[in-house]
């Protein structure tokens, strides 16, 4: 495959895919990090500065590229296209049963669709999650519910300086999948088994180098 240059490139490689994992996904080679040209990496300058493109770019290929983002690979960050995100679904679906009812995680579900949408450290604070050692406790359920494909990003958020720029890594606005896509587009024809059959078909074909352990871990 070509390194990519730009984020249309970026999001033409998604589509190509189907399912690109942001930084390490444990398979060589396989990540949008390790596609980038190298001018679009990661880069450090001698006054503390830094510049990441793919970073900077996550956003825009959400908004623009018809696709989902979210810890959807083994609790890791990545992409799923939109003719992909059915067969993810349905699959994530019948491993991780809907929350019980009044259960923390069915708690979050709730206030997050009551508000549409909601950057993580509202959505915790909403939570009460706010004392100590709670934040990493809220980003486990938090992280499940995006495993199971009940939570997905809409977006970034950035702070702005007194000029108005933005700066730092910026905050994830967390929606519903059928928020952001539509009901529709998360029914699948398919059996969850099915699914996973079509996908691990399609992954082998896309890396023909990875063991079927490794792609089994990626889509659990």
């Amino acid at each position: 495959m070509e390194y990519i240059n730009t984020c249309p490139e970026l999001i033409e490689r998604v589509h190509e895919v189907g399912f690109l994992p942001l930084l390490e996904s444990g398979i060589k080679g396989y990540s949008a990090e390790s596609m980038m040209a190298e001018e679009c990496r990661y880069t450090v300058f001698p006054d503390g500065s830094w510049e990441w493109p793919l970073w900077q770019w996550k956003g825009s290929v959400i908004r623009e590229g018809d696709c989902v983002y979210g810890k959807f690979f083994a609790g890791k960050a990545g992409f799923v296209s939109r003719e992909w995100w059915p067969d993810l679904y349905n699959w994530r679906r019948s491993l991780y049963p809907a929350p019980e009812e009044g259960s923390i995680e069915d708690t979050i579900l709730l206030i997050l669709r009551e508000n549409d949408s909601m950057i993580t450290r509202q959505l915790r604070a909403a939570c009460d999650f706010t004392g100590k050692n709670m934040r990493s406790r809220f980003d486990g359920f938090v992280g499940r519910l995006q495993m199971a494909c009940r939570i997905v990003t809409e977006d970034f958020v950035y702070p702005t300086d007194k000029h108005g720029r933005e700066y730092g890594f910026g905050w994830a606005l967390l929606t519903t999948p059928e928020r952001l896509l539509g009901k529709e587009a998360c029914l699948c024809p398919r059996s969850p088994e099915e699914s996973l059959s079509r996908m691990i078909e399609h992954m082998a074909r896309l890396l023909p180098h990875a063991t079927e352990k490794q792609l089994l871990k990626m889509l659990r």
